[in-house]
């Protein structure tokens, strides 16, 4: 990890004299280290032009004057406006699930759709939404301490929050029922996906990411079944299930999907990122089940999410390890330390910051109906279904089909579907965030 510390330091010399050990260790195991060549040529080049260039001092600033947080004690939320079929509610804190309250009233001549935000604004009278085909948005500060943003509409809509560090985004999609294709990683055919495996309460925003490339990876499948849960339910059923839900879900949202394997059918481990790079994906994510020995099956459960990285702790090693066995490969931890730095370096702080979103998002739509849900974490591990991949990627492990309550969970259609619109407004948060 030391070239990333380097990295994220700004420290130039200690990037230049990593960079060369990375060509050094690429050029004895025969890998590509060109782009690593070039980056070094960028490093040297910047580095000779400092050297060059006459030092200006900076002009003697004055002082800024210190705002007193006014705003940030008396008012809570720092201010309320639409953008993109959105209304966004900023604020000067950090904020959670339990800061809107969400609910709707229906008459006999308009849907009212309240949102009941935990917090101050002091514009909230002069304060005038609009967003198309939306009736009319009234901003209220209720209470001292209640803000109500009130969305008055004839017709019916289907509108999601999204809780975003400061920030809450209420989004109104459009709904449309379409057919999707799938298509097929080996053979670049297509084959039909009915919506049925959309689910029915999933806010859908078409257009609006349809410049964002996901490729999803249904993990297993064929002669590899992956882990096996009580009463024969195997891994690569559920995610192959689960990535289809998902697949209709971000399709209809706007974005361009495709799925390495549509069915019950075998991919190796490091084919599986060769779709994602050659459609250029934005994304890749891989679906897998967790599992432990029946010695432990009835005590650990939960969901994880991990990112491509030297595992630091020996659970990331064990899920790692498991994952990684239809696919051979010997290394010493040394070289396997360094093979997965070469490979990814660039792209491990995206992938950290996908992960978290992912994490966060399928929680909270689990937790909503299943309030037992352990939070497994986000983690790094040296996942070899990772490596290839050109683009932040990750590996979610949805649950532990190994434990007897969450397998049968994790075969239950309505958990699946949870699970799906969990990964997809992690997705959205996201590119939300990272545009």
């Amino acid at each position: 990890m030391s070239y990333l510390r380097a990295v994220l330091k700004n420290d130039t010399a200690l990037e230049i004299s990593h960079l060369k050990k990375i060509i050094s260790l690429g050029k004895q195991l025969n890998i590509n280290t060109s782009k690593y060549e070039n980056e070094l040529l960028k490093l040297t080049k910047k580095q000779q032009d400092k050297k060059t260039l006459p030092e200006i001092k900076p002009k003697k600033q004055e002082p800024k004057p210190q705002i007193t947080s006014i705003e940030s004690s008396k008012y809570t939320i720092e201010k309320v406006y639409t953008k993109d079929n959105m209304i966004i509610i900023d604020f000067y804190h950090q904020v959670s699930k339990n800061h809107i309250n969400y609910e709707i009233e229906k008459t006999k001549y308009a849907n009212y759709y309240l949102f009941n935000l935990k917090g101050s604004f002091k514009d909230a009278e002069p304060t005038k939404l609009e967003l198309t085909n939306i009736n009319r948005i009234y901003v209220l500060q209720k209470q001292t301490n209640l803000l109500q943003i009130k969305v008055k509409n004839k017709n019916s809509l289907k509108p999601i929050y999204i809780i975003n560090n400061k920030r809450i985004i209420i989004k109104f999609p459009t709904i449309q029922n379409t057919t999707n294709n799938i298509v097929n990683k080996t053979t670049t055919t297509t084959s039909k996906t009915t919506s049925k495996n959309v689910p029915k309460d999933i806010a859908l925003s078409i257009n609006k990411y349809k410049k964002k490339i996901v490729v999803i990876d249904a993990g297993h499948g064929g002669k590899d079944a992956g882990a096996v849960g009580p009463g024969d339910k195997y891994e690569k059923t559920v995610v192959l299930s689960i990535g289809k839900y998902l697949y209709n879900i971000l399709k209809q949202k706007g974005y361009e999907v495709y799925i390495t394997r549509n069915n019950d059918r075998f991919i190796k481990v490091r084919n599986r990122t060769v779709l994602a790079n050659n459609k250029n994906a934005d994304i890749f994510l891989s679906i897998h089940a967790n599992s432990v020995p029946k010695s432990k099956a009835h005590t650990i459960h939960g969901i994880e999410t991990f990112f491509l990285s030297p595992a630091r702790s020996e659970r990331a090693k064990r899920v790692a390890a498991k994952e990684n066995q239809s696919d051979i490969r010997t290394m010493s931890d040394a070289t396997q330390e360094s093979f997965l730095m070469v490979l990814n370096q660039s792209k491990i702080t995206a992938s950290n910051k996908l992960a978290i979103d992912v994490q966060q998002n399928m929680l909270y739509s689990l937790q909503k109906k299943y309030k037992d849900v352990v939070d497994g974490g986000v983690r790094e591990g040296p996942f070899w279904v990772l490596v290839g991949a050109q683009m932040p990627s990750i590996l979610i492990e949805v649950g532990y089909i190994s434990h007897p309550k969450e397998s049968k969970r994790l075969y239950n259609r309505y958990y699946q579907e949870l699970l799906a619109k969990g990964i997809a407004n992690g997705i959205d948060s996201y590119f939300l965030k990272n545009p």
